[in-house]
């Protein structure tokens, strides 16, 4: 079965979360995002800021790189929003951690901004789970848990109660 690479930098961090929406997922190792780093300020629907990967110079966001299914990528399209509110770009540039090599990988660029959004708390704590998961550095995590963020105002929003089961290791039932 042939795999593509895929540079996640957000929730999708978390292989539990990935897998659950992508099966063939598997993680490959840390990737760097040259001259960019990460924002809040891709609007979400449910209204809270998602990430997004800001130009930024002389920056370098790490993220995870993962093997996928072709089937999968195109499924992830749809978790994902490609079309609304984030595009899929298959060439982006990423510098390996290990080895220092740079490759191309698929990626979601935001492309609804608004500079003034913050996550919600579960999404945030998605994105700490994912880098902790995948040992970052203790100065990323640290900086990423002083990141401004709200409660969900809706504590019956499907997302929320997934991702709070996956935070406790297990996708749970609402009821």
């Amino acid at each position: 079965m042939s795999t593509l690479l895929y540079f996640a930098y957000g929730s999708n961090m978390m292989t539990a979360r990935l897998q659950a929406r992508c099966p063939s997922a598997r993680p490959a190792g840390i990737a760097f995002a040259d001259n960019h780093r990460l924002t809040f300020w891709k609007r979400g629907r449910d209204g809270s800021g998602k990430g997004h990967l800001a130009a930024s110079p002389g920056l370098a966001q790490p993220g995870v790189l993962f093997t996928l299914s072709p089937d999968d990528l195109i499924a992830l399209d749809g978790f994902e929003g490609a079309g609304r509110g984030y595009r899929r770009a298959n060439d982006f540039i990423v510098r390996l951690r290990d080895t220092g090599k740079i490759t191309q990988a698929a990626t979601y660029i935001a492309t609804d901004l608004d500079e003034t959004l913050q996550p919600y708390d579960w999404y945030l704590a998605l994105i700490l789970a994912g880098a902790r998961e995948h040992a970052f550095d203790e100065k990323i995590v640290r900086d990423l848990s002083a990141t401004a963020c709200r409660e969900d105002p809706d504590r019956t929003r499907a997302s929320r109660y997934e991702a709070l089961g996956l935070l406790r290791g297990r996708i749970t039932d609402r009821t």
